[in-house]
C-alpha cells in the first residue's frame, strides 16, 4: 500500500521523486524519504508523517544526484519513524519497498547469523542487508538483487539503487503493480502511472514475476523464469485535469462533484448507437449460458457487488453469491459449472481480490472484472475487464469509483436479463431511457449540499450514528455507514431495517443519531414503521428521501432531506451521494483530513 518511484534522468532527480511522490500519496502517508546516487555516493533524506515535511527538510538538508528512488510509506512492520522510514540503506545498496515480505523473520536470523545488525523494525531492510552480503561475497549489483529476489516469499514491487552507479535501476514485481516510463535518454519506474504522467506517457507494465534493470537509454526485462520477456510499450491518456483539485478545497469535493459527468460517460459507453441495447468489449458475455453469478470485492466495492446482487436476482433472475475477498480466498469454496465470476476493484491491484480471481481461474465459466485501470493486474488476468471510466481518483474514501461500478454492474445486470429474454425490449428501452437521464437527477441532489452541510455540522456533535435501509438502500446503508467512519472517525453502524428490532433497537437514545435511507418505494411503508420505532424510543431521525415520502412519512422526523424521484432502480446510484456529501461536510465539520484520513491508503496492494 505504498507507493514508490525512480529516476534515472539529466536532471537532478531529489524534486522530480517528490512531485512525484505527491501523485502517490493516496497509497500512503506515514512517512516519506528518497534516496540517490551522486559522484558515486549513495545518500538518502527521510521524513516521518506527510510528505511536506520531506520537502521542508529537503530545503535545510539537499540532496544532489540525477538517479535516485523514492517512497511513501503506509506502514505495515514497524512504526512511522524516521528509522523505519524509506529507502533503507544496507552499505552500497538502497532499497524501497511496497509490500509484505512474508519470510523476513527466517531472512533475518541468517542476516543475523552472518553478523549483519539490523537498526529498523521493517521487512524491507531485510532486502537490503541481503544484497549487501551477496555483494560483499562478489557480486555484482544485479546479480546480488536477482539473487535476493530468489530468496523472497510474499508480496513485493521493488526499486534498488547501488553506490557508485549513477545509471543503474533495478526493479521487480510479485503481487503488487510496478510501470515502466520511458522518456528521451531518462528512464522512470512507479507504482502506477499517476507517478508518472508529467513524466511521461509511455509506459510498459510489468506482469507478475517479471524483474527490469534500467538504464538511461535502455531496459532489459525477465520474467520470473529468469528468461528475456518482451513487454508492449503503450502509450497512455491520463487526463491531468483530473488530477488537481480544479477549484475544490479536497480532491472528495472534486470527485463527488464529477459524478454526474463520469456517470455519463460510463453509461455512453456501454450503450448502443441507437440507445436501445447494453453492448460489452470483445469477448462479451452471454448471460444465457450462465446459471449462476459469484461475486467478489473488498470495502465500497463489496457494497458495489452487494447492491447488484439484488439487480441480478430481481431483473435478470440469476442467483449470486457476493464475498469479501479476504474470506472468499481462504474458504475455498466450489464453483459450479456454468458459473460466472465477477471482481470488482477501483485500482485493479486490490490483493485478496486478485488472489480470489487466481483461484477462479480454470473453474469459472468466465472471469469479468469491473475496475477503474484497464491495465491494472485484474483486468489483465480477466477474460473480460469492463472499465468504469471514472477517471482518476485521489481521495482515499472512494466516491466517483463506486457510484461507476454501480452503474456498470447495473447495464451488466441490463444485459444479463435481455439475454436471458426476462426483460422485454420495450422494458429495457424503458430502464435504459430513465440511465439516460440520470445525470441530471444528480446534478439536482447536488443542489442539496448546503443543506446537507447544515445537517452535518449537527452530526458532527454525536459519537454513533446508525443507518437504516431497506432493499437495496440497505447496502448504500452500509457504505453510507462506512464513509462516515473513514472521514469523521465517529463510530456508524448499518442494518437492514428489518433487523432493527433484533437487537439494534438497544442503542437507540436522544444522543444517537439515525439516517434512514427510504425513497417511496415498495418498501417505504415498513422503512417507516422502523421509523416509528425509533421515534419511540427518543431516536433522532434524518430521512434522506424523495418529495412523496417526506410528505407521507416525514412526520417526527428530526431532519429531512429531499432528493429528486427517479426510477427505483437507479435509487442506489442517486443516494450514494447525499451519504457521501453527509460524510465529507460532517468530516470538514470535525476538522478531520478528509482526503488522507487517518491509518488509510487508497490502494490496498497488501494482505
Amino acid at each position: 500500500m505504498c507507493g514508490i518511484v525512480g529516476v534515472l534522468g539529466d536532471h537532478e532527480a531529489a524534486p522530480i521523486l517528490v512531485e512525484a511522490l505527491k501523485r502517490l500519496e493516496y497509497r500512503g502517508y506515514d512517512s516519506a524519504g528518497i534516496a540517490t546516487v551522486h559522484d558515486g555516493i549513495l545518500d538518502r533524506r527521510r521524513a516521518v508523517g506527510k510528505l511536506v515535511n520531506l520537502s521542508d527538510l529537503l530545503v535545510h538538508d539537499s540532496l544532489r544526484g540525477k538517479a535516485g528512488i523514492g517512497h511513501t510509506r503506509w506502514a505495515t512492520h514497524g512504526a512511522p519513524t524516521v528509522v523505519n522510514a524509506h529507502p533503507h540503506q544496507a552499505g552500497p545498496v538502497a532499497v524501497v519497498h511496497n509490500g509484505i515480505i512474508e519470510n523476513f523473520r527466517d531472512l533475518r536470523q541468517e542476516v543475523a547469523a552472518a553478523g549483519m545488525s539490523f537498526v529498523t523494525e521493517t521487512d524491507t531492510e531485510t532486502v537490503a542487508l541481503l544484497t549487501q552480503i551477496y555483494m560483499e561475497a562478489g557480486l555484482g549489483p544485479v546479480a546480488a538483487a536477482r539473487k535476493t529476489l530468489s530468496r523472497l516469499e510474499g508480496a513485493f514491487a521493488l526499486a534498488f539503487l547501488f553506490q557508485g552507479e549513477d545509471d543503474l535501476i533495478f526493479a521487480a514485481r510479485k503481487g503488487s503493480p510496478l510501470a515502466i516510463g520511458h522518456g528521451d535518454g531518462e528512464m522512470y519506474v512507479g507504482s502506477d502511472a499517476i507517478a508518472l504522467a508529467p513524466l511521461t506517457d509511455r509506459i510498459t507494465y510489468l506482469d507478475e514475476g517479471d524483474s527490469a534493470v534500467l538504464t538511461r537509454t535502455s531496459l532489459e526485462i525477465r520474467n520470473a523464469d529468469g528468461d528475456l520477456a518482451n513487454r508492449p510499450l503503450k502509450q497512455i491518456q491520463l487526463d491531468q485535469a483530473r488530477i488537481d483539485k480544479g477549484g475544490h478545497k479536497h480532491f472528495m469535493a472534486k470527485e463527488i462533484a464529477e459524478q454526474p459527468t463520469v456517470i455519463g460517460e460510463a453509461i455512453d459507453h456501454y450503450l448502443s448507437r441507437d440507445g436501445a441495447r447494453v453492448v460489452l468489449p470483445e469477448p462479451g458475455l452471454d448471460f444465457a449460458k450462465i446459471d449462476r453469478l459469484t461475486m467478489v470485492a473488498c470495502g465500497t466495492a463489496y457494497y458495489a457487488c452487494v447492491t447488484a446482487k439484488y439487480w441480478f436476482e430481481q431483473v435478470a433472475g440469476i442467483p449470486v453469491d457476493v464475498d469479501i475477498a479476504s474470506e472468499f480466498r481462504y474458504r475455498e469454496p466450489p464453483i459450479p459449472a456454468r458459473t460466472a465470476a465477477l471482481f470488482v476493484s477501483q485500482s485493479g491491484e486490490t490483493a485478496d481480490t486478485l488472489a480470489a480471481l487466481r483461484y477462479c481461474q480454470g473453474k469459472a465459466a468466465g472471469i469479468v472484472s469491473v475496475v477503474n485501470v484497464p491495465e491494472s493486474s485484474i483486468a489483465r488476468e480477466s477474460d473480460l475487464a469492463l472499465p468504469i471510466l471514472a477517471g482518476t481518483e485521489i481521495g482515499v474514501a472512494s466516491t466517483k469509483a463506486f457510484t461507476c461500478q454501480l452503474t456498470v454492474l447495473l447495464m451488466l445486470a441490463l444485459k444479463a436479463a435481455s439475454d436471458r429474454g426476462v426483460l422485454e425490449d420495450a422494458a429495457l428501452a424503458d430502464r435504459l431511457s430513465a440511465l439516460r437521464a440520470l445525470p441530471g437527477v444528480l446534478n439536482v441532489a447536488l443542489e442539496r449540499e448546503t443543506e446537507i452541510a447544515e445537517v452535518a455540522a449537527r452530526l458532527a456533535e454525536a459519537r454513533d450514528i446508525l443507518f437504516l435501509g431497506r432493499g437495496l438502500m440497505y447496502p448504500l446503508a452500509l457504505e453510507g455507514a462506512l464513509k462516515l467512519k473513514e472521514i469523521s472517525y465517529i463510530h456508524a453502524e448499518a442494518y437492514a431495517s428489518g433487523e432493527l428490532k433484533h437487537g439494534p433497537i438497544a442503542l437507540i437514545d436522544k444522543s444517537v443519531p439515525i439516517v434512514v435511507l427510504a425513497p417511496r418505494d415498495a418498501l417505504f411503508d415498513k422503512s417507516v414503521s422502523n421509523m416509528q420505532e425509533v421515534m419511540a424510543r427518543n431516536g433522532k431521525v434524518l430521512l434522506i428521501t424523495d418529495a412523496a415520502g417526506a410528505k407521507e412519512g416525514g412526520e417526527g422526523a428530526w431532519q429531512i432531506i429531499r432528493l429528486p424521484a427517479t426510477d427505483p432502480i437507479l435509487t442506489p446510484i442517486l443516494y450514494a451521494l447525499p451519504a457521501q456529501l453527509l460524510a465529507y461536510h460532517t468530516a470538514i465539520a470535525k476538522g478531520t483530513d478528509v482526503d488522507q484520513p487517518r491509518n488509510l491508503a487508497k490502494s490496498v496492494t497488501v494482505e
